[in-house]
């Protein structure tokens, strides 16, 4: 294989492994394979465009053109012409699809589905870059700003996956960029033939040694060596950095750690991650369960408790770990006069639903599960450990539903002072307005238990709220007393402002996330989506222990404690689950309740479900925009370097070879020369147009400290032009590539490592680019000033005519 056709595979390979970063994004991963299809076409077409040979714009050209076809064969071929070619139907089709592939990335969960839109986002996305891959480093000979667009790739699938990709896709993407140097690198050694090494030589002595022919594996070696520290770097840098958590409703978190003893697990905001699950345009199914309940309404799947409060959000605290115990504790504060009913739940998660807490009702009194799961004692909640996930998992709980009457609420006593401290703290940023309206709603109120339902109340009935989903989430201290202000949110709006409000009034008080109770199916199960995700506070009495309220309008149920004149509960008899629940849960959507917010406030529609929302207006960045935040960065970075590529590539046109005529040994000659000139331009000597080569080189050896074999190239150098330009036969002379070589190398040699990096990043003679631009210019506008007067003269009236 040539060295360009190794290069041209492992640009290809090098754009196929940095888009494997984003086979998490998509499910199924089927697009890849598409991709490297039809990316293998592309680079196909450069290789022979390369070989007939094209000029470098039309190799590109063709590469893009048939880039568009084949997009335009896969995704729009029934309104092309042609089933290919494509017209304004095609290009309308493919707008189109762009426009939808945008809509789902905002509005889908990761992974999501494999949608026509999104499908040609990837698809589309691979093929763009891998094309500039291919043109950078293939058909331009620059390897190295090739790691741009690669950069770009991998950068928007990490960020789109919501903190970073996994270390196995940088390490692909990594070695991809690696394998496309050292191709470059072993194709330019075998371009220059030999390679020159060591230090510069005292005048007079033997240059033996200077040229080896084991040299040539000296650079690859080195290359190899540096590229194995880097991602050494790479890999070691990040394990010993914090990682963080993908959110509660998402994907899987983080878990708890260390041995069977103990462990801690980190505090997270499940914020985001709960809004980007209630705004899923599809209800995709979560959960599967059945239970003995005879009442599903209270069946609330909780999956963690944020009783950290630091004025701009709710969040869980680090809390210790241990291993699950059988039976769990008994529930915190909970008093044996408070009637309670044995609940037995048996769930099945979905096979692509991924996150390391654990849904269960509350409080659970024992849990049965497979896998490293770990028991956080003060939430009671179960935690993966070991990167254990709930992803198909099957369990069975049992719980408690725990009915106080409400004059046991009203009659609680004082809460343990320190509990009561620790659960009733507020930061001194929290605007006075909450504790104020606080105030001001449960006026009248002669207890905690009066003043919690007077909270419910307001933001449920009749303070004016309303539910919205689109709204933004808002962060800071002011997003409490924004969202009381504008009175419209979702439930972590109405939950967090209830809890913070509740500790400003002396009520202990968390914020409780998971899923309500879900929508009953015809199998007798009860079926739980994404839609159900759900956030609602808990405030603590004694003798009742950690209590459920719901202020969120149109969603879930009040609880019968809560509604006046609620009857006594009364304890009942366990009973086993009527039926297992399935083993395989469908994807099929949650059925939508049409049950009125009036019935619904008063628990009279039967079990809960999730009302349909709109779909977001804020679902966070799209793709377009990380992919346009991407080619801005790559702009902002490659436009530094835009004198470096353009002198890279000018030293390769001088130095590269050419034909045997004499006319192409003058110019073969005239250009080393002037590579020679420009490299000590580079190095701060200013090249002097009025004296002759001899001269000039004297010049350039004298002002750049230039000796041993380094001068002596110089000085052949200049005779070699001296020959070509006034010897009647001009004759080739042979080495000059090397003889730039060590004058170049003399030249870094004594240059300051600033004066280095300045010749190498801003060449002074990137100023010719201009000069040329000028001159340019400057012949069109002399063409276009004689066409003027050329047309003027035939076209004015009463001219003569011949």
């Amino acid at each position: 294989m040539s060295g360009r056709g190794r290069l041209a595979l492992c640009a290809y390979l090098a754009t196929v492994l940095a888009a494997c970063s984003m086979l998490p994004l998509v499910d199924p991963a089927s697009w890849i394979l598409q991709a490297a299809f039809l990316l293998a076409l592309v680079a196909g077409v450069g290789a022979l465009a390369r070989r007939v040979p094209l000029a470098r714009p039309l190799t590109v050209l063709a590469q893009l053109v048939v880039a568009l076809l084949l997009l335009t064969l896969v995704f729009a071929r029934h309104q092309a012409l042609g089933g290919v070619l494509p017209g304004p139907d095609a290009v309308e089709r493919l707008n189109s699809l762009l426009q939808q592939g945008t809509s789902d990335v905002g509005q889908y969960a990761i992974p999501a589905p494999a949608t026509p839109g999104i499908r040609l986002m990837m698809v589309g996305g691979v093929l763009i870059i891998g094309l500039a891959v291919d043109a950078l480093a293939v058909t331009f000979r620059s390897a190295a700003p090739a790691g741009l667009p690669l950069l770009a790739l991998y950068s928007v699938a990490a960020g789109l996956s919501s903190g970073g990709a996994s270390w196995l896709w940088f390490v692909l993407a990594a070695a991809g960029y690696l394998l496309l140097l050292l191709a470059e690198g072993r194709d330019r050694l075998s371009q220059w033939g030999r390679v020159f090494g060591g230090a510069a030589r005292a005048p007079g002595r033997a240059q033996q040694g200077v040229f080896d022919n084991a040299a040539p594996l000296a650079p690859v070696r080195t290359g190899r060596r540096i590229g194995v520290l880097a991602l050494g770097i790479a890999l070691v840098i990040p394990a010993l950095l914090p990682a963080l958590d993908g959110g509660l409703l998402g994907a899987a978190g983080g878990g708890g750690g260390g041995d069977g003893s103990g462990g801690t697990i980190s505090a997270v905001n499940p914020l985001v991650s709960l809004q980007n699950s209630l705004n899923q345009p599809e209800d995709r199914e979560v959960l599967r369960y059945n239970t003995n309940a005879e009442d599903t309404k209270e069946l609330y799947l909780r999956i963690v408790a944020l009783d950290e409060f630091d004025g701009a959000s709710w969040k869980s605290s680090e809390r210790h770990i241990k291993d699950v115990p059988d039976p769990l504790p008994r529930p915190d504060g909970l008093s044996p006069v408070v009637a309670t009913t044995e609940v037995q739940t048996s769930v099945s998660a979905a096979g692509w639903y991924a996150q390391s807490w654990l849904p269960m009702p509350f409080p659970a009194t024992q849990v049965k599960i497979k896998g490293d799961w770990r028991f956080e004692p003060v939430g009671r909640t179960l935690v993966g450990d070991r990167k254990q996930t709930t992803r198909g998992a099957q369990y069975t709980v049992g719980s408690l539903l725990i009915r106080p009457t409400a004059a046991q609420l009203a009659n609680a006593a004082a809460p343990p002072a320190e509990l009561l401290k620790e659960y009733t703290r507020v930061p001194d940023s929290l605007p006075s307005v909450v504790s104020a309206t606080a105030r001001q709603v449960t006026g009248g109120a002669s207890n905690n238990y009066e003043k919690a339902v007077k909270l419910q109340d307001w933001f449920s009935t009749n303070g004016g709220f309303t539910y919205n989903t689109r709204v933004q989430s808002g962060s800071g201290t002011e997003a409490i007393a924004n969202f009381l202000q504008e009175k419209e949110g979702f439930c972590v709006h109405f939950s967090f402002s209830m809890a913070a409000m509740a500790r400003t009034l002396g009520i202990p008080a968390r914020v409780a996330v998971g899923f309500t109770p879900g929508t009953p199916r015809a199998d007798g199960t009860m079926s739980v989506g994404l839609r159900d995700a759900h956030a609602w506070p808990e405030l603590y009495f004694q003798g009742v222990g950690w209590t459920r309220f719901e202020p969120t309008p149109t969603r879930g149920t009040a609880p019968d404690y809560t509604r006046q004149q609620a009857p006594a509960g009364s304890p009942s008899s366990p009973a086993e689950p009527s039926k297992r629940a399935s083993a395989e849960p469908s994807a099929a959507p949650s059925v939508a309740d049409s049950c009125p917010p009036a019935a619904r406030r008063l628990g009279d529609c039967g079990p809960s479900a999730a009302a349909g929302v709109a779909a977001p207006t804020d679902g966070g960045p799209s793709a377009s925009a990380l992919l346009g935040v991407a080619l801005g960065a790559v702009v902002l970075l490659a436009l530094p370097l835009l004198p470096l590529l353009w002198r890279t590539r000018i030293r390769a046109r001088r130095l590269g070879s050419g034909g045997r005529t004499p006319a192409d040994a003058v110019a073969r000659t005239l250009a080393a020369w002037q590579e020679i000139t420009d490299t000590a331009w580079d190095h701060g000597i200013l090249p002097d147009e009025s004296q002759t080569p001899r001269k000039a080189a004297a010049r350039v050896v004298r002002l750049g400290g230039l000796d041993g074999a380094a001068a002596e190239s110089a000085h052949r150098a200049a005779s070699a032009v001296e020959q070509v330009l006034y010897a009647p036969v001009p004759q080739p002379t042979p080495g000059l590539v090397d003889d730039v070589a060590r004058v170049t190398s003399g030249l870094r040699a004594r240059a300051t490592r600033r004066q280095t990096l300045r010749a190498i990043l801003a060449p002074r003679s990137a100023v010719r680019v201009i000069w040329a631009g000028a001159l340019r210019w400057g012949r069109v506008r002399g063409a276009l000033s004689g066409f003027a007067r050329t047309t003027g003269t035939r076209l004015r009236p009463g001219s003569p005519r011949g």
